[in-house]
């Protein structure tokens, strides 16, 4: 009977291709300085410090002489080193990096251990050694499939006043198969790049004369304003009343509701009367501040007030990416301003309210996860436990399946997060519900009760979308361009075969603005095969093409970009599947 061919230990796996990139490293630059490698999402990295900036084209080298070095079934071998041995090892091989944190790790009382790739047989020679707390394969023909994806610049431990460093990144699965599906993938991700799509499709740009800052084109403003118009309708269903608020606040606000001690370095800070002050971050503070603008009842509650105010956050330079990662964004947010009974009804009706938008709106799957407290957090244990509790009853009665993501909550409450899986199976954060118990405490909020007596209100802090920027991006690189009818900023685009035809598409053209249809006339010299794949490359959702027959049966024929399937129809049977 055949032995049975034992799993592979995957991030073992990919830490040893770390090694082995390092190894091979060396053996072209033997004058190299190394500093970590560890794993990540499908792959692993290594630092480097090279006598020259590497190019593209050193990758493949590189791969070569890993691969030969995975022939070699090089055993990777642990050995325990006494603290002075160690230090002296660097020393001795000028290598600065590893010497530091070996001095940390004595300091720290942590063991010194170093793994050596060994030549197999009974002599066998240690071909490289590394500085390293273990993880591997038994031997490097057992690491796999991988690629060498691209270089970066990284500066050692993360500090920009420490030297840059030259990262390699590579991939890596048990497989040749699986690793060909992830390039497919990332050669897919790549074809629907929002920052791509945005530009071909004429719907954003971002300019350096404010980072961080998306412009909205026409086309793209329109995909904008449906996604809020279709929310403000949810809102006027769900009981939700809209408010607009300042974006600048004094100090005073931010000291109150406690940003200014626990998120002020992401605030843009500004003067305003000679008093320092601050371009809004988020809507809650203004919130609490409605609140309190009147005296409120029991019977007023749930009030759940909704803002698309435009928010700031000074994220740093290089943490930018076209519209994931922006300094100026807006939130499809809302507090929801609760007694303590009503916390389970209203959580359950945020999740409701989450999973119709998510799957009967945009066909999306999603993952649930329950965030609690933080080490930098407000309040006490006890009150801490409550909201927790609250919100896993409520993922309870609702059916959700949901995990746990210990110590992620916000400073001032435990939340859940919703993680949405877009058409490539890439997994994106946005809905989020909060409890919090303790900015209506910090403001001082009150309601009088049905006992006549003063009572603080609960608030729920609630977001849908997220940023409407960065779940705009996510939609584009979903559809790859292609949004579904309703949100697409050019609905049909109508096509007349020639000239002659372009006073019938016209009066189709009344027709549609009639109805409030976005459409377009192309009325170019160009052919109608050209003007047909204009409209596929402007990712179109129906064509309308006019020409003889058309104008004779007073119709038109329907061209479908998804399927490319045309079919010939009156003009009011359009409309009405519109």
């Amino acid at each position: 009977m055949s032995k049975e061919k034992q799993p592979i230990d995957i991030e073992a796996m990919r830490h040893s291709c770390a090694h082995v990139l390092a190894q091979a490293v060396l053996q072209m630059f033997p004058e190299a300085k190394l500093g970590i490698g560890p794993t990540i999402e499908n792959g692993f990295y290594y630092d480097f410090e090279l006598p020259r900036t590497l190019i593209p084209e050193d990758l493949p080298i590189l791969e070569k002489k890993m691969k030969q070095i995975v022939k070699q079934n090089q055993k990777f071998i642990c050995k325990d080193e006494p603290a002075e041995k160690s230090l002296e090892f660097f020393k001795q091989t000028g290598q600065k990096y590893k010497l530091e944190l070996a001095k940390e790790f004595i300091e720290e009382g942590k063991e010194i251990t170093f793994y050596e790739n060994v030549m197999p047989g009974p002599d066998g020679k240690a071909m490289f050694v590394d500085l390293c707390r273990g993880g591997h394969v038994e031997h490097t023909g057992q690491c796999g499939a991988f690629k060498l994806m691209k270089i970066a610049g990284a500066y050692w431990r993360g500090d920009e006043k420490n030297p840059m460093l030259q990262r390699i990144y590579g991939a890596a699965f048990e497989t040749q198969e699986e690793l060909d599906a992830h390039l497919k993938q990332l050669e897919e991700a790549k074809r629907r790049d929002h920052r791509k799509l945005g530009v071909q499709l004429g719907l954003f740009q971002f300019h350096e004369i404010s980072p961080g800052s998306v412009f909205f084109l026409p086309k793209g403003t329109i995909v904008f304003n449906e996604l809020q118009a279709f929310l403000r309708r949810e809102y006027v269903k769900r009981g939700y009343k809209e408010v607009i608020t300042p974006l600048v606040y004094d100090k005073s606000l931010w000291e109150k509701s406690g940003h200014w001690e626990h998120y002020k370095e992401n605030m843009f800070q500004v003067t305003m009367d000679e008093k320092e002050a601050s371009l809004k971050p988020m809507n809650c503070p203004s919130h609490m501040l409605i609140f309190k603008m009147t005296n409120r009842s029991y019977r007023e509650l749930p009030l759940r007030i909704a803002d698309f105010a435009m928010l700031h956050r000074n994220e740093l330079r290089g943490a930018l990416g076209g519209m994931t990662r922006v300094r100026k964004f807006c939130m499809d947010d809302a507090h929801l301003f609760i007694t303590a009974d009503q916390i389970q009804q209203e959580v359950i009706n945020c999740i409701d309210f989450v999973k119709y938008v998510y799957t009967e709106v945009f066909d999306f799957t999603y993952d649930v996860v329950l965030s609690t407290r933080p080490a930098n957090s407000m309040g006490t244990a006890e009150q801490w436990k409550n909201a927790e509790d609250s919100l896993e009853n409520a993922l309870n009665k609702a059916g959700m399946k949901f995990g746990i993501n210990p110590g992620d909550g916000a400073f001032y409450g435990p939340k859940i997060d919703f993680r949405i899986k877009d058409s490539l199976g890439r997994e994106w954060q946005c809905a989020t519900i909060q409890i919090d118990f303790q900015m209506p405490l910090r403001f001082e909020l009150e309601y009088e009760g049905a006992d006549g007596k003063n009572h603080t209100p609960v608030v729920i802090h609630r977001a849908i979308f997220g940023s409407m920027e960065r779940f705009m991006a996510i939609l584009i690189e979903h559809y790859a361009g292609a949004f579904p009818a309703w949100l697409a900023p050019v609905q049909a685009k109508i096509l007349p075969v020639s000239d002659k035809f372009l006073d019938y598409a016209k009066e189709v053209a009344e027709k549609f603005a009639g109805k409030g249809l976005r459409f377009e006339i192309d009325d170019s010299n160009e052919t109608l095969g050209k003007k047909i794949r204009n409209a596929e490359m402007e990712k179109v959702p129906y064509m309308i093409v006019v020409g003889e027959k058309e104008v004779a049966e007073k119709n038109i024929a329907v061209r479908d970009y998804a399927t490319k399937k045309q079919e010939v129809m009156d003009v009011e049977k359009f409309l009405e599947l519109m």
